[in-house]
């Protein structure tokens, strides 16, 4: 099952560096935002920097558990690039008998924290009253937590030899703008030292994919009896994340080459 959530992250005065101090001066100002670009902050010298964005999703199963071990720790197996599945189990037995998947339903969380990346291209008049155009660089913090609910169908426990395991993975984009669409409102411009601050809103458009499966199966059994239309709003309207890169193959890479 592939859903879609969406979330908006206010920002106040955030520091987006100077403009050329030797081209500004008290008659200096900006009058017009050209472009503002955002994308997801990752630092790859230290895995652990805080300010790296990150999506950890965290659900509650009903009508199935996750397998734990002697202590209550949920038993995971590793994925794809080391992404962590969890066993599941549940009494399949009455689905079974007629050929069906069992339906188990959830309820999940999805936090997202980091920072994004965010460039703005202004145009300004310097001292002289000649525009100049510029580019300016920031980042926002982001702290947000989104929920969801769910339904998936879940193979039989018993037909197989292995236990079905769990899965979930997300990827977010990001759109910025102005926070009330003005600039005399939105933008604290120094002339005589150069520093802008900016008063932002960050959309959050989230695709997350959730899967159940048994290792040794092609294709996923996963179906969502009732599959959430996703709700579309105007600040992200269709614009959401893919979950994988472009697939790179023979006509693609000739393409690209021509």
């Amino acid at each position: 099952m592939t859903f879609n959530l969406q979330g908006l992250q206010p920002a106040s005065r955030v520091p987006f560096g100077c403009l050329p101090v030797a081209k500004c001066g008290p008659k200096s100002r900006i009058v017009r935002v050209l472009d503002i670009r955002s994308k997801k902050f990752f630092n790859p010298n230290n895995i652990n920097d805080p300010k790296n964005l990150t999506i950890t999703p965290k659900t509650t199963l009903s009508g199935a558990q996750f397998v734990t071990d002697e202590k209550g720790c949920p038993v995971v197996v590793p994925g794809p690039a080391g992404l962590l599945q969890y066993l599941i189990y549940t009494d399949t037995s009455e689905c079974d008998e007629i050929g069906r998947g069992t339906p188990i339903f959830g309820s999940q969380e999805i936090t997202v924290r980091g920072a994004v990346l965010v460039e703005i291209d202004v145009e300004y008049l310097d001292a002289n009253g000649n525009p100049q155009i510029a580019t300016l660089r920031g980042k926002v913090p982001i702290n947000q937590v989104l929920t969801n609910f769910f339904e998936l169908c879940m193979p039989s426990v018993f037909d197989s030899s292995f236990l079905p395991q769990f899965t979930e993975f997300c990827n977010a984009l990001f759109i910025t703008r102005l926070a009330t669409q003005s600039i005399q409102r939105d933008i604290q411009f120094n002339p005589v030292t150069g520093e802008i601050f900016f008063n932002l809103i960050t959309a959050l458009c989230i695709t997350c994919e959730k899967k159940i499966k048994v290792p040794v199966q092609l294709c996923v059994l996963s179906t969502g009896f009732c599959e959430q239309e996703p709700r579309q709003r105007p600040i992200c309207g269709d614009e959401f994340p893919p979950l994988f890169p472009p697939q790179v193959n023979e006509p693609f890479v000739y393409m690209n080459q021509e």
